[in-house]
């Protein structure tokens, strides 16, 4: 049964699924519907969301090949891999999924962030305000059961990016922190920074 959580509440992901292995993280959300500006008004660019995953060693981010995202779909170790991109999020479910191997994830890694920034934030003039229905979810690849899952209800208007949640190993076992903060990054590399 899954479990819906609230912003900054943690569950374990180890104690009630045992022999727990691989996970899928999906990560959605829907596009609000802009105002169409007059008949010769440039049309809206839709927006591309771009969802990472951040693996840190002791809360650190130390190596760019420890980021997984568009550009780099599979972590070095193979223990996490991106199932590409959507560049507009359109339809129902997950819109990117990121896959993880938990059970073989290298003992130097604590904590894998997952983070979600808007391509081009900046230049498009585009924000979270502009995004609706966004949620995280993990998923027992074993029998596609949803563990649990987080919907973003804050107000983010004005923010480009937004860290969703992490999973992280406390005392031997993994578990899933609920994060929903947004942020002012413009592009990844900011998102980044803030682990080193």
């Amino acid at each position: 049964m899954s479990i819906s959580l609230q912003k900054g509440q943690k569950v374990s992901l180890s104690k009630d699924n045992a022999g727990l292995g691989k996970i899928i993280v999906g990560l959605g959300w829907d596009e609000v519907q802009q105002a169409k500006g007059g008949f010769f008004a440039p049309k809206p660019r839709p927006i591309d969301c771009d969802a990472s995953a951040i693996l840190l060693r002791n809360g650190k981010f130390v190596d760019g090949e420890d980021l997984v995202y568009f550009g780099n779909l599979r972590h070095r170790s193979g223990t996490v891999q991106h199932m590409g991109d959507n560049l507009t999020g359109a339809g129902d479910g997950d819109d990117e999924q990121i896959v993880i191997d938990l059970a073989s994830v290298p003992g130097n890694y604590d904590r894998i962030v997952f983070v979600v920034n808007i391509y081009e934030a900046l230049q498009r003039n585009q924000h979270f305000g502009l995004i609706q229905n966004a949620f995280i979810r993990l998923v027992d690849a074993r029998n596609n059961n949803e563990m649990c899952k987080y919907n973003l209800t804050e107000n983010y208007s004005g923010m480009t990016a937004m860290i969703f949640g992490e999973v992280y190993r406390h005392n031997g076992e993994w578990k899933f922190s609920a994060i929903g903060q947004g942020t002012n990054d413009s592009e990844l590399g900011q998102l980044c920074r803030r682990y080193v």
